[in-house]
């Protein structure tokens, strides 16, 4: 996998490490991101991919709910 490297706020990263419980700047900033990505995933399956409320051309509307 390729390695990127980035400049944060040394106290945003000290917070983050906190948090995480993590002693490595490094470990704790890849945990948030890997959370985030998770978090994102999990949103997808409770809510369906973004295109599954899209229909196609001229398909009939969907009754209302309730």
């Amino acid at each position: 996998m390729a390695k990127v490297n980035i400049g944060l706020d040394a106290e945003l990263v000290v917070e983050v490490m906190v948090l995480a419980g993590v002693g490595s700047p490094q470990d704790a900033v890849e945990a948030v991101v890997r959370d985030y990505i998770a978090r994102g995933h999990r949103t997808e399956e409770r809510t369906g991919s973004q295109n599954a409320g899209v229909r196609e051309p001229g398909a009939a509307p969907e009754p209302p709910q309730g």
